[in-house]
């Protein structure tokens, strides 16, 4: 097999497999973090040949984000009962047939089953979920360098492919930059069935960082057990006050994230005058220095107080969506947010896994699932709001002040927390 010999190599060189595993699992989020962000570049598009309103189009937007992360929890149980392959193959294939049936799609209905259902399912099942549970399982130390990296690929991804689409779409039309999104899940789907295994000792290795081979758990065959092991994990968090703070604060992060500014940049770009092409390169820039800053704010939650991390990127983000509408959207004013929103795009989730981690133990991949779910439930109700804004209002400035003064409240709400005793045991 591939992955064995490629890992006796590289173990001769010192060299440990869980970086390929993370490389893999890295390419996949990338692939499938920019189908999704593919949606910010037809928004525009749909409204000229459909003639549909952005609220009807954000309605569907608002559904794929929902199911994005209402699969989080289910997406853990399927991961921990079938394997990490199985699943992303499923993912992959199920958001490469929700893309490629909207390229042929007629009415609304078509729109909201392709794009809201069928790819709001598939992306759900390769969201950070998968990053957390491919850090926890391959690394015990680097852990938060781990997650940093993986939540960066998903984030970046529905960023930096927004120029290129862009300009496919502006050149060749809408439908053409939806191929091109097929042709880079299929790439990232074959390098995942080749290099990406469930856990170190598939492949005769401890994890990074310890010293004993560590055997997978029996995993519960019962269809029944599968169905209900991310309820009872719920039903067991639910008594946890870090869980409903963690729960409330990545509602805001989701609300203040991708379903507002990712899901709606271009079109409010183009409010102030700002080309797609233009405003794309923005997303891309922010996409960048997120990059930068998620994978900085992994090795700071191994090093620091993780609930006065959260403190200031929940602050610092409120702070630069309430600057956004002051600005005249200038090349060095959008440059200047992009800078300073993009080192707080996800730099929320390493501190809020750790967290997560340090208090449900081996639980925690599932708990965690059901705090992304909130995550994408928050980024929902944005991307629909904020279209409904725009529809009645003519502006997308409520949703901004709306996102800014959120953002402050949960900057409170974490501090509110004590310091949890941390745990070195890995997700199951």
């Amino acid at each position: 097999m591939i992955a064995n010999r490629l890992a006796t190599a590289l173990a001769a060189r010192n060299i440990h497999y869980g970086w390929v595993a993370l490389g893999a699992t890295f390419l996949v989020m990338l692939a499938t973090a920019g189908a999704m962000g593919a949606s910010g570049v037809i928004i525009a598009p749909l409204e000229a040949e459909f003639g549909w309103s952005n609220a009807d189009i954000s309605s569907a937007l608002a559904v794929r984000l929902a199911l994005y992360g209402l699969m989080g929890p289910f997406a853990a149980a399927l991961i921990n009962r079938f394997g990490m392959r199985p699943v992303v193959g499923l993912a992959v294939g199920l958001i490469a047939i929700g893309v490629a049936g909207a390229v042929g799609m007629r009415q609304l209905w078509q729109f909201e089953l392709f794009w809201g259902v069928i790819v709001g399912l598939g992306s759900g099942m390769t969201a950070l979920v998968l990053g957390a549970t491919v850090a926890t399982r391959w690394f015990s130390a680097r852990r938060g360098l781990a997650i940093g990296l993986l939540t960066a690929s998903n984030a970046t991804g529905q960023l930096v492919f927004l120029p290129l689409l862009a300009y496919v779409s502006q050149h060749w039309g809408w439908r053409a930059a939806l191929g091109l999104v097929v042709a880079i899940l299929a790439v990232a789907l074959a390098f995942a069935m080749a290099l990406l295994r469930d856990r170190p000792a598939d492949v005769g290795l401890p994890p990074y960082g310890e010293h004993a081979i560590a055997p997978a758990p029996k995993a519960n065959s019962g269809l029944a057990s599968l169905a209900s092991a991310p309820l009872v994990a719920l039903r067991d968090a639910a008594g946890s006050r870090v869980f409903w703070v963690l729960f409330a604060t990545f509602f805001v992060c989701g609300l203040s994230t991708n379903g507002l500014i990712q899901t709606h940049w271009i079109t409010l770009c183009g409010d102030y005058g700002v080309a797609p092409v233009g405003a794309a390169g923005i997303l891309a820039v922010i996409g960048v220095f997120d990059f930068v800053g998620t994978i900085l704010s992994g090795w700071l939650s191994d090093h620091y107080d993780n609930r006065w991390l959260l403190f200031f990127y929940y602050g610092l983000r409120g702070l630069s969506l309430i600057y956004l509408p002051y600005t005249d959207f200038s090349v060095v004013s959008l440059s200047l947010f992009a800078v300073f929103y993009g080192l707080d795009w996800v730099a929320t989730v390493p501190p809020t896994v750790r967290i997560a981690a340090d208090s449900f133990g081996e639980r925690a991949n599932v708990t965690f699932g059901w705090i992304f779910a909130a995550h994408q439930l928050g980024a929902a109700t944005a991307a629909f709001g904020a279209g409904a804004a725009r529809t009645e209002l003519a502006s997308y400035l409520p949703a901004l002040y709306v996102a800014g003064g959120a953002c402050l409240v949960a900057s409170a709400l974490v501090m509110t927390l004590s310091q949890p005793r941390r745990r070195e045991t890995a997700l199951a």
